[in-house]
C-alpha cells in the first residue's frame, strides 16, 4: 500500500538492508541512482527494484525529479536513504496506518536514531530526528536547500511513534570528510547568497524542525565566523549532555559539531575575500 524511493551512489554496502526492510511494507521500490560504479545496480535489479538513472545535483532536486517522473504503483510515498532501516515495530505501525489513513492526513513524521562507529548518539539535540518521508502523493515538493525539507501543502502531519534508523556501513571518518567537505560547499554558497527560497517556517515554538531552523537563522547566523562554531559545539557536548555518548559520540560531536561548522565558517570567509595577488 505504499511506494518507497531510495536515492543511491555507491551504496553496495548499504543497500540490501536497505531494500529488505523496505520490501516488509511496500511491493513498488524504486532506485533513484547518480550513475553508481559500483554494485548497487546489480543489487537493486537483483532485488526487483525499478531502477531511474539521473546526474546529482542536490537532494531536493533529485527527489523532485523522481516524484515528478517515476509512475508510482500506490498514493502513499516513502523516501528512504539506502543507509536507513525501518524497524519491525514502525513496519506494523505503517502498516496499521496506511490500512486506515484519515483522509485530511497528507504525510507522516519519522523519528530517526543514528549510529556513528556502532554507537546510538542520543544525546547533543541528534535524537529524535524528525523528518517527513512519509507522504501523499501530489501532497507537495522538496525545497531546494542545502537541509532539505518536504513541504506538505495538502493535508494534516502526524508522527509516528516508533523509529527508524541511519548506520552507513561506509561511514568511515575519511568518507564523514569527504561527505562533509562537499556538504560545506554547498552549505557556505547557500550563506553567500543569502538564500531566501527556505520554506520550513522559522519558530521558536513550532515543531523541532522549525525550531532548528529558527536557531540557525534568528541566533546561529548572527555570531561571528568561526567563534559560532565553537560555542555551538560546547552546546552540544555539555548543555544538551552530548558526553554521555562516549568516545563515538565525542568524535562524532566534534567532528559534525565543531569541525564541519568550521570547515563551512572558513570556506565562506575564503570566498568572500579572494587571494590577491
Amino acid at each position: 500500500m505504499i511506494s518507497v524511493f531510495i536515492l543511491t551512489y555507491n551504496e553496495e554496502n548499504n543497500l540490501e538492508a536497505c531494500i529488505r526492510t523496505a520490501a516488509s511494507i511496500s511491493d513498488d521500490i524504486h532506485i533513484v541512482d547518480s550513475f553508481s560504479v559500483d554494485r548497487t545496480l546489480e543489487i537493486g535489479t537483483t532485488h526487483g527494484c525499478a531502477i531511474h538513472q539521473r546526474a546529482f545535483d542536490t537532494f531536493a532536486r533529485q527527489c523532485n525529479w523522481a516524484l515528478e517522473t517515476v509512475a508510482f504503483k500506490h498514493d502513499w510515498i516513502m523516501r528512504l536513504d539506502a543507509d536507513e532501516r525501518l524497524t519491525p515495530e514502525l513496519v506494523a505501525e505503517l502498516r496499521s496506518f496506511l490500512t486506515a489513513a484519515p483522509a485530511e492526513v497528507g504525510g507522516m513524521v519519522l523519528k530517526k536514531r543514528m549510529y556513528f562507529m556502532g554507537r546510538w548518539i542520543r544525546h547533543g539535540r541528534m535524537y529524535p530526528m524528525l523528518r517527513l518521508c512519509v507522504f501523499r502523493r501530489g501532497s507537495g515538493y522538496y525545497e531546494d536547500v542545502e537541509e532539505e525539507q518536504y513541504i506538505l501543502q495538502k493535508g494534516k502531519c502526524v508522527t509516528a511513534r516508533n523509529d527508524f534508523f541511519e548506520d552507513n556501513l561506509n561511514n568511515d571518518l575519511p568518507f564523514f570528510i569527504r561527505k562533509h567537505v562537499e556538504y560545506g560547499e554547498d552549505e557556505s554558497e547557500e550563506y553567500i547568497r543569502s538564500n531566501s527560497k527556505s520554506e520550513t517556517q522559522p519558530r521558536l515554538f513550532g515543531n523541532k524542525v522549525e525550531r532548528t531552523r529558527w536557531l540557525k537563522l534568528k541566533i546561529y547566523n548572527r555570531f561571528p565566523l568561526g567563534l559560532r562554531a565553537l560555542l555551538y559545539f560546547l552546546y552540544r557536548y555539555i548543555v544538551l549532555l552530548g558526553f554521555l555518548d562516549g568516545r563515538p559520540g565525542l568524535i562524532f560531536h566534534f567532528m559534525q559539531g565543531f569541525w564541519y561548522r568550521f570547515y563551512v565558517d572558513a570556506r565562506i570567509y575564503e570566498k568572500q575575500h579572494p587571494r590577491k595577488n
